[in-house]
């Protein structure tokens, strides 16, 4: 074996564009660049004491008042990393926010943070669509290598949400309360199969309730892709 082999595959080492500040569009839920106009709405949805839960886990405190919800709004609206997106429903309510943060076009890798939802869309279908459509954004349309994910590792809710979604544990340290998640671009095929087959309206009875789950998709689209690799290797 020679060195070049021992090491394996080279990798891409071409840099891929910073995020735009542009519409994401789904099936269900759209994600808008965050402006001043949209804090009426998230506060609605995401402020006052019995909405302090929300933001637990976060380092901002909530928003108790809208003066200091249009203060901070304004501020992450024109921020560029984080860069901040508005979680619109088909009704044109702003049920949350998301961001993609540390951005590195440099080595391809990105993340998703900053993401606090109301209650009304904890557990589904548009709450699962707008992560689908930041990934799909980074790997499809710009090309990263890989998303990762932190949560705070005594947030159950959204360290259940990783897995669910098909990130891995990349790291978890004992001193520190931060736990990895990651997908990279070799296993977003799958990742981005399975997504699409859980969203499909087939999925989902007239009561909208799934049929399959989110996981069970995942390793159907993987024990698939597999069957087709191997049928193809024999003819």
């Amino acid at each position: 074996m020679t060195l070049v082999e021992a090491l394996g595959e080279a990798v891409d080492d071409r840099t891929v564009p910073f995020p735009p500040r542009t519409p994401m569009s789904g099936a269900y839920i759209s994600l808008l660049p965050l402006s001043l106009s949209r804090s009426p709405d998230l506060f609605r949805h995401l402020g006052g004491s019995h909405n302090a839960h929300l933001w637990a886990f976060l380092p901002s405190d909530p928003f108790l008042d809208q003066d200091t919800c249009d203060a901070v709004i304004k501020q992450w609206s024109l921020s560029e990393d984080p860069q901040y997106f508005a979680v619109v429903n088909l009704q044109g309510e702003v049920l949350g926010v998301m961001s993609f943060l540390r951005i590195n076009p440099e080595h391809r890798g990105i993340e998703i943070g900053w993401v606090v939802l109301g209650d009304s869309l904890k557990r589904t279908r548009q709450a699962t669509e707008a992560f689908f459509l930041m990934l799909k954004r980074a790997f499809d349309e710009l090309g990263y290598q890989r998303v990762a994910w932190g949560a705070n590792s005594l947030n159950t809710p959204s360290l259940s949400a990783a897995e669910r979604l098909g990130k891995h544990w990349i790291v978890k340290g004992k001193r520190r309360d931060t736990a990895w998640f990651s997908i990279t671009d070799d296993e977003w095929p799958a990742v981005k199969r399975g997504f699409q087959a859980w969203l499909h309206e087939d999925n989902f009875d007239k009561d909208g309730k799934q049929r399959r789950s989110l996981k069970d998709c995942r390793d159907s689209s993987a024990r698939k892709k597999m069957y087709q690799v191997f049928t193809g290797m024999r003819s």
